[in-house]
């Protein structure tokens, strides 16, 4: 399957929200046209920074229908102990899987926790930081759907993206195309309706987690269409250079 058959999902992060307004946000950004909403779940011990947990994203599936996808940015005691409650408040309105991202560098036992995401009835994803190697998600292609690159350090939004993932995203897909499996890669850190989302896009991502990039407009729907706009552009051969 190439690249470019592969559909663009805009994917927006709903750290910069109105937190007291969960609710009423999660809606706004199904009207808006998302594909998906990411919710980043932080413990303070696999990043410094604490969010929220499985309660408020089973709050949010209250008022829309479009698919969750939860990012475990946590230590693996967190996510082994609590990871049914994840994988079950991810679900969709009908009990559809939602997607279930697992940090590769804070689970020494990742097959197992993938796996468990698949047996409660998650689509199981794979994250690595920017430091870490594409080697170390290569020997669990075959139990996920999705891989997501960070492109900035994760634990807290509005970073400036890191431009040397692209080779890492370039390796990813070329061994996802060799090995004929359907997985998707997802980019998020500073990505933007500019030449960062552009340049991933070419290198061989098809799904784009924006949060600042995408509350920064008038409206969410402004956002959603300029990401999406980008993202279609570079799968046509219309890559935006790096900034001199």
């Amino acid at each position: 399957m190439s690249t470019q058959h592969r559909p663009v999902q805009i994917i927006p992060s709903v750290l910069p929200a109105d937190w007291a307004a969960m609710g009423k946000c999660v809606k706004d950004l199904e009207d808006a046209g998302v594909d998906r909403i990411q919710f980043d779940v932080m413990d303070g011990n696999f990043v410094p920074n604490l969010t929220f947990g499985p309660e408020l994203i089973s709050a949010c599936r209250r008022y829309c229908n479009v698919p969750f996808e939860t990012q475990l940015m946590v230590s693996q005691y967190n996510c082994e102990t609590m990871l049914e409650q994840y994988v079950e408040a991810t679900k969709g309105p009908n009990g559809e899987p939602g997607v279930v991202i697992a940090h590769v560098e804070a689970n020494a036992h990742l097959h197992r926790v993938l796996g468990r995401i698949r047996q409660l009835g998650g689509s199981p994803s794979v994250a690595m930081n920017p430091h870490t190697p594409m080697d170390m998600v290569k020997n669990v292609l075959d139990m996920v759907d999705h891989v997501l690159v960070m492109t900035v350090n994760p634990g807290f939004g509005g970073q400036a993206y890191i431009p040397t993932m692209l080779d890492k995203i370039s390796e990813l897909r070329s061994t996802i195309l060799e090995r004929n499996l359907d997985i998707d890669i997802e980019v998020d850190g500073g990505i933007k309706a500019n030449w960062t989302l552009s340049q991933c896009c070419a290198a061989g991502a098809n799904c784009f987690i924006a949060g600042s990039g995408m509350f920064a407009y008038p409206t969410l729907k402004e956002g959603c269409d300029d990401l999406r706009r980008v993202a279609l552009a570079a799968q046509a051969g219309e890559v935006l250079p790096t900034p001199a």
